[in-house]
């Protein structure tokens, strides 16, 4: 009895060993490559923990056109990436609407309730998607570009080169970021710190996305995707007037920064592009 007992021991270890061997595995799950097939894919941008020496360039053109260059494939990346996000919630969507919602998509539909502000106990509807849709879509590099130039002072600013923060963003926990001058004494803002100048961009475009302050900007953007039209910062430019306590006044100078601006952003990207097909050229 005692010898049975041992035999079925070593013949159940054995086939506990074998058993994965013979059980066809499971390709592990990854996004469907064909919904964004018709995109760019999302550059592999440096991480940027410093500031370049903005202030130490006396030329002008040259300051604007190493601002540019800097912040510009910044920007590129993460429009590209909402535009990744934005296909597979149209493919989510799809699904959705076949009854067919998996595990990972509603896991993907909590992540994107969260980043995109949403209420935690809002139901999944065609509500839902309509807001996600509204919320995830790209902002125009010119007006990140002449934001970001106008409230930095060109990358020269306290808040730009010691908290990385390019668009005077504020947080309100004491010590996330640097108390601005001549804050009030029961003021609580600061403005926000960030660990490199790519969580700035990210954070700043997030911010426009989600705001209630920016929704004027978000349906104008809407339309113009109903209308198949292109998303320009001019047209856009218009939402940000609750931005700054200019209002107005705000707009205008920004719609003379794009005007100005825009033959330089337009160089940099050709010379960036160049570079980039030169590097991607076999040698």
């Amino acid at each position: 009895m005692r010898i049975a007992t041992i035999i079925l021991f070593i013949i159940l270890c054995v086939a506990a060993l074998l058993t994965p061997w013979f059980i066809p595995k499971e390709p592990p799950k990854k996004e469907d490559a064909s919904v964004v097939a018709h995109l760019p894919p999302i550059p592999d941008v440096e991480i940027k923990t410093t500031m370049p020496e903005f202030s130490a360039m006396t030329d002008v053109s040259e300051k604007k056109e190493a601002f540019f260059r800097f912040l510009l494939p910044m920007v590129e990346a993460e429009n590209i990436r909402i535009l990744h996000e934005r296909a597979y919630l149209k493919d989510v969507y799809g699904r959705f609407q076949e009854g067919r919602l998996t595990a990972d998509d509603k896991q993907k539909i909590d992540e994107w309730i969260e980043y995109y502000r949403l209420e935690e106990d809002i139901a999944i509807d065609d509500n839902l998607f309509g807001l996600l849709k509204r919320r995830m879509d790209i902002i125009p590099e010119m007006m990140v570009l002449v934001q970001a130039a106008n409230e930095s002072g060109w990358g020269t600013s306290r808040f730009s080169r010691m908290g990385l923060n390019l668009f005077g963003q504020w947080c309100y926990v004491k010590g996330c970021g640097l108390v601005p001058t001549g804050r009030s004494e029961d003021g609580r803002h600061e403005v926000a710190k960030f660990d490199s100048v790519n969580e700035s961009v990210k954070s700043y475009m997030r911010n426009i996305n989600t705001h209630g302050a920016y929704l004027d900007l978000r349906l104008l953007r809407e339309q113009k995707r109903l209308d198949n039209e292109d998303i320009t910062a001019n047209d856009l430019i218009v939402g940000l007037e609750s931005y700054s306590e200019r209002g107005v006044e705000y707009i205008e100078e920004l719609r003379a920064m794009i005007r100005i601006n825009r033959p330089i952003v337009k160089e940099v990207r050709q010379e960036l592009n160049a570079e980039t097909s030169s590097e991607a050229a076999p040698q």
